[in-house]
């Protein structure tokens, strides 16, 4: 393990924990000494773990002390992380040491425990060390300055030997987590558990971070079955596309020939389409049709109100060449219940889910779900924007859903909160669906309202739900006879 000169690029240290290293631009610098603050329950004992088991299964030469300060039994720790996908056995105590520093700092104190940690890191030849229970310590200080050079000689030992040092300690929640230690380590990691309505969420913030950029602001995170995962936000990860987009190519087919002639001749290669609509309209039915519109073309339907099980089932029943492709395995489906869920963490599934199939069709089911799911109503504009131009720079073609009134008009947001009505600038297309009552019936009519680079015919037609998915008409002449009819109903007094 060489350590870089002292004006050489700084080596890394991963931490094992899921899009934690993302945010930090590839994990912590070997020799750093990091806080990890939280309240109670927040899951810095998981952090911690994580991170030692992560950096001792990485390689032979890596080895860990987790050190604590608090009179907590390892036994009951290690029974409480033991079904983590992280854990293994057989790491202990080789390469994993557990220690017990307790005793020692109530009998002699932060300089018995400096002693305790230069010495069982030597004999350890430990590479990352967790000092759990820092709170501990700071209240042992006879004074701030005894802390604080404690603190100082911890960086000065991390920093000689190039063991990267992670210091866990609690806050109460709404406390003020700035302290004079802050200004003196490498970085500040804070977890925490807020509410959001009467739901609670987990959230990461780095307020520090020496030696390169890192994401600011809050992340969600989960701590699941495998242990932590955080979940960078996504407008902030995906601020620049990851590659240069190509929009130049044939336009592609919506699975209607007629749609693709209201377009200009169909869907603009690598583009988003929104499709704005009343419920039961057919919103899910264009979308299905788009999906199977090019069988060579690897698809991904994103849906949030009907099941896997219903949208199978719906194909089957309209007959539509989706079906097959999703028997086949060419088109995937991910569900979300719109009931709860993380909207990072939505957004980092569908983009790698895009990547690792190599997906070129995108069917979104649902804009407005996505838009309650992230809660905060403000980041929904700039989630969409940041989604469509990464989809657009992996050369996919997408269509989005969103709900309006039944004469086609946008919902705002309740409460006054901000509307979705800036998502269809952020589209390239724009069909919108809509329905026209003529005494006992109902007609189902359809527009494009703005499609890329094309000229669009934005008369409206008239369309049916039939075997095979949305039948329209090829003119408007039907659409302009009900609407000419309503009218004239209209000012007969009907």
């Amino acid at each position: 393990m060489e350590q870089a000169g002292a004006y050489g690029e700084l080596e890394r240290v991963p931490t094992g924990i899921a899009g934690l290293d993302d945010i930090l631009g590839g994990g912590l610098f070997r020799g750093g000494v990091y806080i990890v603050q939280g309240t109670p329950g927040a899951g810095k004992t998981i952090f911690g773990n994580q991170a030692c088991y992560t950096h001792a299964g990485t390689s032979p030469e890596h080895r860990a002390l987790y050190v604590t300060l608090l009179a907590e039994s390892h036994a009951r720790m290690l029974g409480h992380i033991a079904p983590l996908g992280f854990f293994r056995a057989g790491l202990i105590p080789d390469r994993i040491t557990y220690l017990s520093a307790f005793r020692t700092l109530q009998d002699d104190g932060l300089a018995g425990l400096l002693t305790l940690l230069r010495r069982e890191m030597a004999v350890r030849e430990a590479s990352l060390l967790v000092l759990d229970g820092l709170v501990a310590a700071e209240e042992t200080a006879a004074s701030a300055l005894e802390f604080k050079t404690f603190i100082h000689e911890l960086q000065t030992q991390a920093a000689a030997t190039g063991a990267t040092a992670l210091l866990l300690t609690s806050a109460s929640a709404g406390a003020d987590l700035v302290a004079a230690e802050h200004t003196m380590v490498d970085g500040l990691i804070v977890l925490s558990s807020r509410l959001t309505g009467w739901r609670a969420e987990r959230e990461l913030e780095v307020r520090k971070f020496r030696g390169s950029g890192f994401l600011r602001g809050r992340h969600a995170f989960r701590i699941t079955d495998d242990g932590i995962r955080v979940f960078p936000r996504i407008e902030a990860r995906l601020r620049l596309p990851s590659r240069r987009d190509h929009v130049e190519g044939a336009a592609l087919t919506t699975g209607s020939p007629a749609l693709d002639a209201m377009l200009g001749g169909g869907l603009p290669h690598d583009s988003t389409t929104l499709v704005g609509g009343p419920a039961g309209i057919g919103k899910t039915t264009l979308g299905l049709q788009f999906l199977g519109a090019d069988q060579g073309a690897p698809g991904l339907l994103c849906g949030f109100y009907e099941s896997e099980a219903a949208l199978r089932a719906k194909a089957r029943a309209l007959d539509l060449p989706v079906a097959d492709l999703i028997e086949a395995g060419r088109v995937g489906m991910l569900w979300q219940p719109a009931t709860e869920g993380l909207i990072d963490e939505i957004c980092t599934d569908l983009i790698a889910t895009i990547r690792n199939r190599g997906v070129r069709r995108v069917f979104i089911d649902g804009l407005d779900a996505m838009c309650r799911i992230a809660g905060d109503q403000d980041r929904i504009v700039r989630i969409f924007a940041a989604l469509t131009a990464e989809m657009r720079a992996l050369g996919v073609t997408a269509m989005y859903t969103r709900e309006t009134d039944l004469r086609g008009t946008f919902l705002d947001a309740p409460s006054g909160a901000p509307s979705l009505r800036q998502t269809s600038s952020v589209a390239e297309n724009v069909v919108l669906m809509r329905s026209c009552v003529l005494r006992s019936g109902v007609h189902r009519l359809i527009a494009v309202a703005k499609a890329r680079d094309a000229r669009i015919d934005p008369r409206q037609r008239v369309f049916d739900i039939r075997p095979g998915g949305l039948a329209i008409d090829d003119g408007p002449e039907r659409a302009e006879a009900i609407l000419a009819d309503r009218d004239a109903a209209g000012r007969g007094g009907e």
